[in-house]
């Protein structure tokens, strides 16, 4: 029964469990306690082996730091000989490419063999650049190596000594070798055929044909060079200034560009500039003077618009990366400024030689070329390093304006110096000078030289003080407009001919050679000026009421004093005073004193005693003394026919043509006449 009671089944099973663990316990507290004895064994081993490795530990850790310091020193030190090693090869390429260079003849495939030479002289030049900069603190960082290594023996003696080896090496390389590659190696002589080839790029670039661009206009020339020309020297430029060339790069340019400027100038043939001093310029003919300022102006245009304007551009794309644009404008200044002053010392002397009167239009030619030029000059000089060129320009100009100025106002002293006292031509004549008066003031007055003269003038009385503006008062009073300017200096020019005119109007004797004179002057004088640009200067009713009226009564006085004599004599009221036995011989004295006083006019014609030039005033003096002389001689011997049928006196017509023989000019030539009396024959000559 007890068997089969479950409690007791439940802890008989439990009393078999404890019993099974307090075994098993026993069991794990005697393996522990033989585990204690194996750990304490193992601590004891533990602890030997670790006062054994301790020292093996501390040399492990020198050794790293060893390693450590020879790395840092060793891996610069390998990539320097790296460096070395492409460097050299560059070197080798330098040589190649030099020689292949030398033996290249297509001009392009030289420009590409160029700039890949220029390329590998750049890459050679900052491999040699990294060698300088790392190889000091590849030496120091072994010398430290070698230092601590000797100090603290933690290398062996042939780590030590190869160690030693590489410093020295390393010490020798920065000493000498280093200093060679920069300054006396392939790469010094890579510079200097660089130099040449830039120079000699620079003298290819050559200006057009000049004569082309002297009958050029408008337009601008062509830029220098083509674009590859002038990357390769831009590079070139670049390079020489990276390697301590500049000044050298510099140089080779201004003198290279300014011989080929000069020089393609030289091919206008300027010999003319040769004489420039006031002196020399006054010795010149005349002739050769007026071809030499023609060629001034056309020659100084074309340097300064086409040759100096190309060589701008050229040298701002060369040079223009020097010092942030800085040095270009230097060098072009320097580049222009002999050709400049070659110029401007010409124009200078001319401007100050002598005041002759025909150098006016020349001047005044040359101060219309200036004020063309000067916004070009502003834009190609701008700026301070072409401040000298600009002033100098300016300076010119004002000599220029000062000389026209004083050669007009000095042509009209002339004249009025030119009273010398003496009667007037001969023959009556327009003398010389009034003829080259006016046709000089025509000239000036014409479309070509008005507005420079007017602007002259303008200016000479802005720098006397004046107002500068539209007009400039005179006197107080009266307002000058710019037509009004130049009418008044010319109607100073005008009143000086005028009383040198009078002058010798008033030194003559001859009361018929005084009219003929004046009455061919003045006519002239209006004549020539009738529907000008000088006539509208001083205005038409100025000319007729000056000139023209006066021409026409001296021509009243020149006929009432030549031919009114004649027909004076032709009077028939003494005929019919006297009784009727003396009328006949009356009649025929006064026939004989007709044309004997028609002989003398005639021949004093028919000599240029009373000369006419002009054909048309000529002309009508012929006509009006055909009416005032034949008229007369008709109705005389209407009148006393009666008395002459015995006389073989000449006809009406006859005297007519005599008449007009007169004013064809030639010679008298008697002929017997059957009664006794002298018929006078006028034989037509040329004049």
């Amino acid at each position: 029964m007890a068997s089969k009671d479950p409690t007791l089944l439940k802890l008989h099973s439990a009393r078999s469990d404890l019993k099974t663990l307090l075994q098993a316990s026993s069991e794990a507290q005697h393996d522990i306690k033989e585990t204690e004895k194996r750990f304490s064994l193992y601590h004891q081993s533990l602890s030997t082996a670790s006062r054994r490795i301790l020292p093996l530990q501390s040399l492990t850790m020198s050794r790293k730091a060893l390693d450590a310091r020879i790395t840092r020193a060793v891996s610069p030190a390998v990539e320097l000989l790296n460096t070395f090693k492409r460097t050299e090869g560059l070197q080798a390429k330098l040589v190649t490419f030099s020689a292949e260079l030398s033996s290249e003849k297509s001009q392009q495939r030289r420009l590409e063999k160029l700039v890949e030479y220029v390329a590998c002289v750049e890459e050679v030049k900052e491999g040699i650049e990294n060698i300088c900069e790392e190889v000091e603190m590849v030496v120091q960082r072994l010398q430290e190596v070698v230092e601590f290594v000797s100090r603290t023996k933690a290398a062996d003696q042939d780590r030590d000594m190869r160690l030693k080896d590489a410093l020295v090496t390393l010490k020798v390389l920065y000493e000498r070798e280093v200093d060679e590659m920069r300054f006396e190696g392939l790469l010094d002589q890579a510079l200097l055929h660089v130099q040449d080839e830039f120079e000699e790029l620079l003298l290819r670039m050559k200006h057009r044909n000049m004569k082309d661009l002297l009958h050029q206009h408008g337009g601008e020339e062509r830029e220098l060079g083509s674009e590859m020309e002038v990357e390769t020297l831009r590079r070139i430029s670049t390079t020489l200034a990276a390697n301590d060339c500049m000044d050298i790069c510099i140089d080779i340019y201004l003198k290279a560009r300014y011989r080929r400027a000069a020089k393609a100038l030289m091919k206008l043939n300027p010999d003319y500039l040769r004489t420039y001093t006031p002196e020399g310029i006054d010795e010149m003919e005349w002739e050769t003077l007026e071809t030499a300022i023609t060629l001034w102006i056309q020659h100084f245009e074309v340097a300064v618009k086409k040759v100096l304007f190309s060589e701008k551009k050229l040298c701002e794309r060369v040079l223009g990366d020097f010092m942030e644009g800085l040095v270009w404008p230097e060098c072009f200044i320097k580049i222009s400024d002999k050709i400049m002053a070659v110029f401007f010392r010409f124009g200078e002397g001319v401007a100050r030689s002598s005041k002759e009167p025909q150098k006016l239009f020349k001047l005044l030619d040359m101060f219309e070329s200036l004020e063309k030029l000067k916004p070009h000059i502003s834009q190609i000089f701008e700026g301070e390093p072409g401040a000298d060129i600009c002033t100098r320009f300016r300076e010119l100009e004002k000599l220029i304006i000062d000389a026209s100025s004083k050669v007009f106002w000095e042509f009209g002293l002339q004249i009025e110096g030119n009273i010398d006292g003496l009667p007037p031509p001969q023959d009556g004549s327009v003398p010389k000078l009034v003829r080259y008066a006016i046709n000089y003031l025509k000239y000036l007055t014409a479309v070509n030289y008005k507005t420079s003269m007017i602007k002259v003038l303008r200016t000479q009385q802005t720098w006397r003080g004046k107002d500068g503006s539209s007009s400039i008062e005179t006197s107080g009073k009266e307002t000058l407009t710019d037509e009004g300017l130049l009418k008044h200096a010319i109607s100073n020019v005008m009143e000086a001919l005028q009383r040198n005119v009078e002058s010798k109007r008033v030194c003559c004797r001859d009361k018929v050679l005084v009219h003929v004179f004046t009455m061919n002057t003045y006519w002239y004088i209006y004549m020539r000026t009738k529907n000008t640009q000088l006539s509208e200067v001083l205005g038409e009713k100025c000319m007729k009421e000056e000139y023209k009226a006066v021409a026409e009564e001296c021509a009243y006085l020149y006929q009432k004093q030549a031919w009114g004599a004649l027909v004076k004599v032709l009077d028939g009221e003494d005929v019919r005073e006297e009784g009727k036995g003396s009328v006949g011989r009356v009649v025929s004295e006064k026939v004989d004193a007709f044309f004997k006083g028609l002989n003398e006019v005639c021949e004093r014609h028919a000599r240029g005693v009373y000369s006419i030039p002009d054909v048309d005033l000529k002309e009508q003096m012929r006509e009006a003394t055909v009416r005032l002389v034949v008229p007369a001689y008709a109705e005389f011997l209407e009148c006393y026919s009666e008395f002459l049928n015995k006389k073989g006196y000449p006809s009406v017509e006859r005297v007519k043509g005599l008449v007009v023989k007169a004013f064809d000019g030639g010679r008298l030539r008697r002929k017997a006449s059957t009664s006794g009396s002298l018929e006078r024959d006028i034989v037509v000559r040329d004049v």
